[in-house]
């Protein structure tokens, strides 16, 4: 089985276990999950950026949890008949090693437009804001924290290419409880890239939510992609709606 075809089945059966799981979430009061929509009317600088995101997640049966998303692309057309609207998207299942455990086991495909680049990864995730002692300085200042550590890449490249994905999310309950401060930063290492792109280079959003009201939000994100050979940084205004269950 190719890697383009291994991803895509592997992100089937994972959008098909999340349907389910929300089919039988009200059955079910211990198990968790979220749905929420982003729109990005406004973007600064790059205007080929991402308009719009549809994020999922949910707490699954022994052990499991799953998260995934979508991001929508403006793409100009360099010919007829070219799309104008690209798309890349992630879903990474993770089990907990055992019951308090910090650590994740992952596994997480990548698809994305265009042909032969979509990817598997195989790695481990450790969560700060969990782990004994330290765990408590996070909740003190209402910070969650992890690093996924994608060892090992499965794809159509000849170098074996690896990453550390930084996950964040923090409250100022001093200040709002309708304010928060969310992202990640996917820093890639031994990737054979361009001379213009950096070497290890960095992708990252900074996303600054204020609750308007009830499920909605305005949120303002800074982005930084420097796999861009111009227009590396970019900052985007939008709204985001939120489904709990």
């Amino acid at each position: 089985m190719g890697v383009n075809m291994a991803a895509k089945w592997f992100s089937g059966w994972v959008f098909l276990w999340l349907l389910l799981c929300a089919a039988v979430a009200q059955g079910a009061p211990s198990q968790r999950g979220f749905l929420d929509f982003n729109l990005y009317p406004y973007l600064s600088d790059a205007s080929s950026d991402s308009v719009a995101t549809l994020n999922v997640g949910a707490q699954l049966p022994q052990r499991l949890s799953l998260f995934m998303f979508i991001n929508f692309y403006n793409a100009p057309a360099e010919e007829e008949l070219t799309e104008t609207t690209t798309f890349y998207s992630e879903q990474t299942l993770k089990w907990q090693i055992s019951d308090g455990s910090p650590f994740d086991l992952t596994v997480q495909s990548n698809l994305r437009s265009g042909e032969d680049n979509d990817r598997l990864r195989f790695g481990a995730r450790w969560r700060f804001h969990d782990t004994p002692v330290i765990g408590e300085l996070f909740k003190a200042i209402h910070l969650s924290y992890s690093i996924n550590f994608h060892a090992i890449q499965i794809d159509e490249r000849d170098e074996s290419v690896w990453q550390m994905e930084h996950a964040f999310r923090m409250g100022f309950p001093w200040l709002s409880e309708r304010l928060y401060l969310g992202g990640f930063i996917d820093h890639t290492f031994n990737e054979t890239l361009p001379e213009a792109i950096p070497a290890n280079p960095m992708v990252a959003e900074a996303q600054l939510g204020w609750r308007l009201v009830e499920d909605l939000y305005l949120v303002a994100e800074y982005r930084l992609n420097q796999y861009r050979r111009s227009d590396v940084n970019n900052l985007a205004l939008g709204l985001e709606y939120k489904i709990l269950w």
